[in-house]
């Protein structure tokens, strides 16, 4: 993207200028956000309880453990990275933790209501608190499973969006093994 010159061509111009820019591309990642989340919420909200704990042959996790790890996953790279508080409730890490699985849960899972309050508000309060923050540095740089290293708050928050969407596929091979089950 080439320099726009605004009136007399100064320096403070062009900061104001790739401000609203970047308050625009911020506004654009909070929208993907929102939108991927309701598009995984509206792939889960009439199911059972039952339809959610089923682990097809050839499966470790079902659709309730992905709805879990894809919360707890966000909360972190949200709300930790960029120094915020989380909200993860206590018993999230040991259930929904990368390499967990409900074959090993010895404690009762989050119904489908709670797992939907807590994935329906998580976007609002990612927008109230990382807002305008997106360019932020964060203290902690993180380099994923795939070796690309999260630096910003806006590395994190794309990434989140990218790793929902492979959890919503899987969540949908979940659900047509499911049907075929029942």
């Amino acid at each position: 993207m080439g320099i726009k010159t605004i009136a007399n061509g100064s320096h403070t111009a062009q900061a104001i200028y790739y401000k609203g820019v970047r308050e625009i591309m911020d506004q654009i990642v909070i929208k993907q956000l929102e939108f991927v989340r309701q598009i995984t919420i509206n792939a889960v909200k009439e199911m059972s309880e039952e339809t959610l704990d089923i682990i097809p042959e050839g499966f470790n996790n079902n659709v309730r453990w992905n709805l879990g790890h894809i919360y707890l996953i966000q909360e972190i790279f949200a709300f930790h990275f960029s120094g915020e508080p989380v909200q993860i409730p206590e018993n999230f890490k040991r259930l929904f933790a990368k390499g967990t699985k409900p074959a090993d849960w010895n404690e009762e899972p989050p119904t489908l209501e709670v797992l939907l309050e807590l994935l329906t508000e998580q976007p609002k309060r990612i927008q109230e608190s990382l807002h305008n923050r997106l360019a932020e540095q964060v203290k902690t740089p993180f380099t994923t499973g795939s070796g690309i290293t999260l630096s910003t708050i806006g590395e994190f928050l794309n990434f989140s969006i990218y790793h929902e969407g492979m959890h919503y596929n899987t969540i949908n091979i979940l659900k047509r093994f499911a049907d075929k089950s029942l």
